[in-house]
């Protein structure tokens, strides 16, 4: 298969970003005297934008504002401490990178999403570097990537949404995508196959030999 546009997930797919995200989740529920939750309880809860997550971690939900807004704080100071990209990804996006418009969209906050992918992924030329925003829904809604498939002028029938959760797939699917899961990032390969995606690889090297 090939596509004109591709359209990446950041956390998970891209990059390994789980360590930042449950430090500073825990640090913002120690702020307000909360319980610290498990990397494993965190990993699950990803995918769905922040107010989604904090929701999700907090055992008083009267302390969520206050949380959700020390989370976004500590985020916002150190975008990058642990985050990497997985293994393979700068090989797959060498292979995918020529005569394709790459472009990434998170649920991540748009200033995050911006400041990981100019720290970590400034190699590439995506055109298009989304994340949460106001005036935009978050994925799953189609409008979400509807607005990042405008800016890099490419229709939907063309182009393929590349992610590691059930959101994504269900974001492509609304979109009129192609979706391709991959099984490296924070959802495990039972939960990926029951949303049905179009394709699924184990492996960037995988990923790159499909789309290319």
């Amino acid at each position: 298969m090939s596509s004109r546009a591709l359209v990446f997930d950041l956390d998970g797919t891209l990059v390994d970003t789980l360590d930042d995200i449950a430090a500073h989740l825990n640090a913002a529920l120690v702020d307000h005297g909360l319980v610290p939750r498990s990397r494993a309880e965190i990993s699950e809860w990803v995918g769905y934008g922040s107010a989604r997550l904090v929701e999700r971690a907090v055992s008083d939900p009267s302390a969520g504002a206050a949380v959700l807004a020390s989370y976004r704080a500590h985020y916002h100071a150190r975008p990058v401490v642990h985050a990497r990209m997985y293994d393979g990804i700068a090989d797959a996006l060498d292979a995918l990178a020529p005569r394709r418009a790459l472009a990434i969209l998170s649920n991540k906050p748009e200033p995050e999403v911006v400041a990981i992918a100019g720290a970590l992924l400034a190699r590439w030329p995506f055109a298009v570097v989304a994340g949460e925003r106001d005036d935009v829904p978050r994925k799953p809604d189609p409008a979400s990537v509807a607005r990042v498939l405008a800016l890099l002028g490419a229709p939907a029938s063309a182009a393929t949404l590349v992610g590691d959760s059930e959101v994504d797939i269900a974001t492509a699917r609304a979109a009129g995508m192609t979706s391709v899961a991959v099984t490296w990032g924070f959802r495990r390969e039972a939960a990926l196959r029951a949303a049905s995606p179009d394709h699924l690889v184990r492996a960037p090297a995988e990923l790159a030999a499909l789309l290319a």
